[in-house]
């Protein structure tokens, strides 16, 4: 009994000691807590500004990926101006440029061109032939009037106005028509046949109408230039849609690798323009400033103006087929970078003006981006309106989804 007292009589001391010690602990885990709540708080902060310097930085990626084009066109500009010489002479520009990039950019073009998409739309011919014949025909002559009134008023450079008329002679582009189009539920097969049949066109019409329009100097073989463009232009596509026929697996891995493919295109053209700029800086052409800024606002004004012209004709000659208007709006307009950019290079190979002969087309290729994306949600409740208006059926429509990433 004495061994089962001795744990009863320890029992209140060791009760006591207990209690004793409860404030302690208690304190101590106060003091626990309000540290363990410091660190909480300020690993909380950490992660916070963690997240938003991740959440800047994954913003400022994809502003740059959304104008990596318009952004490395700026640095390859302004680094012409630093340097002329490294561009103009030693990176060899008729070699590298001239040549090797205009002639793999129209490599990848034939390898990416789906020829057989074109029945698609082949049926619409009527309307086929209006978008082809007012984006080469009205627009180019629209824009070759404006440039005679804006050089016999003095208000341009001569150069700038050229570069005018070869911008409004080039073809359509086809992924920014395919996209605002597909945005603004115009008919998207009609997209994809119209840019790309223009593209085709526009190898042979645009140097046709360019010296059409502005005439052959007498530093200017013809014979020189069609050559030039057949090698340089013609050939490649040809081989590229060869060996897209020829081997199956080549759509497969254009698929696959479209993003490099792209990426390759892109710094294709800007090296192009990079080297372009060189010889034009070098050239020491007394241009300003003014005239740029004048250039960009009377190209503004021809974009505004061909676009009104459209979309009143197309809704004179197409009143009830509303998604056939909003892709001609677009159809009818909009100007290729991709193609006009080493077309311009191949035929003024050699001209210190040929920078200034192409500046023109790097403005019109944001503006067309900047002002047609205004017009898609308006232009997307025009179809919705009109559809509903018309009673026409929402059936199924299968869109052709390409990803001809290689034209802009």
């Amino acid at each position: 009994m004495d061994g089962k007292a001795m744990p009863t009589d320890a029992n209140p001391y060791h009760e006591m000691d207990d209690l004793s010690s409860v404030p302690e602990k208690s304190n101590d885990g106060n003091g626990d807590d309000k540290l363990k709540s410091e660190n909480d708080r300020s690993k909380i902060g950490l992660n916070n500004d963690q997240s938003r310097s991740h959440t800047c930085r994954r913003k400022l990626k994809e502003l740059y990926e959304e104008n990596e084009f318009l952004l490395l066109i700026l640095i390859a500009i302004v680094g012409a101006k630093i340097y002329p010489p490294l561009g103009a002479e030693y990176l060899y520009p008729d070699i590298t440029a001239d040549w090797i990039s205009v002639m793999f950019i129209f490599l990848l073009a034939g390898l990416a061109l789906k020829t057989e998409e074109f029945e698609a739309a082949f049926s619409q011919y009527f309307f086929n032939l209006f978008v082809q014949t007012f984006n080469f025909g009205v627009v180019s002559l629209v824009g070759f009037t404006l440039a005679i009134i804006l050089v016999k008023i003095g208000a341009l450079d001569q150069s700038l106005a050229d570069g005018m008329v070869i911008c409004s002679c080039l073809p359509m582009a086809i992924n920014m028509v395919i996209i605002l189009c597909k945005n603004a539920d115009g008919d998207e097969a009609a997209a994809v046949f119209n840019s790309a049949v223009g593209n085709l066109i526009g190898i042979f019409l645009s140097p046709v109408l360019i010296l059409g329009y502005l005439g052959v100097s007498g530093d200017i073989d013809l014979v020189d230039i069609f050559w030039k463009l057949c090698v340089r232009v013609v050939v490649p596509l040809v081989i590229g849609q060869v060996i897209q026929k020829t081997w199956k697996d080549v759509k497969p891995c254009m698929k696959k690798n479209s993003l490099y493919i792209k990426k390759a295109q892109i710094y294709a053209l800007v090296f192009i323009v990079y080297t372009v700029f060189c010889t034009t800086f070098m050239a020491g052409n007394p241009v300003g400033v003014g005239n740029i800024l004048l250039m960009t606002f009377f190209q503004f004004l021809l974009l505004c103006l061909v676009t009104l012209m459209a979309w009143y004709s197309l809704k004179m000659l197409f009143p009830d087929s509303p998604r056939l208007r909003v892709m001609g709006v677009f159809g009818c307009t909009h100007k290729t970078v991709s193609v006009g950019v080493p077309l311009i290079n191949a035929m003024y190979d050699g001209d210190p003006n040929v920078g200034l002969y192409t500046l023109p087309l790097l403005v019109w290729h944001p503006l067309q981006l900047v002002f047609g994306s205004l017009l898609v949600p308006h232009l997307y409740e025009f179809v919705q309106s009109e559809t509903q208006r018309l009673g026409i059926v929402d059936a199924e429509i299968e869109h052709v989804r390409t990803q001809v990433s290689w034209f802009y």
